[in-house]
């Protein structure tokens, strides 16, 4: 594998602070990645990369899939990425944002299973995951590189204190699992945090649909943590989350912590009823 110091050095760029690029530089862990987004008896898989950077995980996914769409919003590591790519025809780089980039397009007509990739900056993490759970439908699973404390909330059980209006945005879409714990030595520059890598596999019906009531009672439930959720849901509507609540069987005197994702679904929904 390219040393990524060195690719940059000879190119006359360093890593871009306002970007957050921390490259991959452990070989171990990239064909760890590689393998947890593409399986071996998967070769028709298609795979959008988000922040494919200098291509480290790029070209191994290229080894594995029978398309690979690599996206990089960094204009300056565009002209490298596409010189170290132009060998392998699956390999289509697009220079795009993943903040903005239409994920239904790139996926339209692609062949299955459809993986969604990255290295995900730590200062859009939870903009890109949240991208990733309103558009769960248009893939089989995502594969990220996260916070290892962002890890443990995407993972966690109702009533522990990871468990959070993230877990139950991503566990609505996904069936979550962390693939394997990644120290700071393993990228250059080195963040000031250990990272993971989680899979997050899209379940199929969804655990929950995002709907504007569901949305506002998960937002609403973890705004305060210590609040009921009477008090919680106050500016909702006392009297509908009330009628709400005695349908889905749901105590207003508990906390938001206390309830799984199919909890808040029910509440969703006889909360649309009323």
């Amino acid at each position: 594998m390219s040393d990524a110091r060195a690719l940059l050095r000879g190119a006359g760029l360093s890593p871009k602070k306002s970007f957050g690029q921390n490259f991959q530089s452990d070989a171990n862990i990239t064909n760890a990645i590689a393998s947890a987004c593409v399986h071996d008896d998967e070769k028709n898989a298609t795979v959008v990369e988000l922040g494919a950077g200098l291509g480290a995980l790029t070209s191994l996914l290229a080894a594995r899939a029978s398309r690979v769409i690599a996206v990089e919003r960094d204009r300056d590591l565009v002209p490298l990425l596409r010189e170290s790519m132009k060998s392998l025809p699956v390999v289509e780089v697009v220079e795009d944002d993943a903040q903005s980039i239409d994920l239904a397009a790139r996926f339209a007509n692609a062949a299955p299973p459809r993986v969604l990739c990255g290295n995900l900056p730590y200062q859009i993490t939870g903009k890109l995951l949240g991208i990733a759970t309103r558009n769960a439908e248009l893939f089989d699973r995502a594969i990220f590189m996260v916070q290892k404390e962002v890890a443990d909330r995407l993972r966690a059980s109702p009533s522990t204190k990871d468990y959070g209006a993230l877990t139950v945005f991503a566990q609505a879409a996904f069936d979550v699992t962390i693939v394997r714990t990644v120290p700071p030595g393993a990228f250059f520059p080195p963040p000031d945090v250990t990272s993971a890598v989680v899979a997050m596999t899209t379940t199929r019906p969804p655990r929950a649909r995002e709907t504007e009531a569901f949305r506002s009672l998960v937002k609403a439930a973890f705004a305060q943590r210590r609040k009921t959720l009477r008090n919680a849901w106050r500016a909702l509507g006392a009297e509908k989350i009330e009628a709400a609540a005695n349908a889905a069987n749901v105590s207003l005197d508990a906390r938001g912590e206390t309830l799984d994702v199919e909890m808040f679904a029910k509440m969703a929904s006889f909360l649309e009823r009323t």
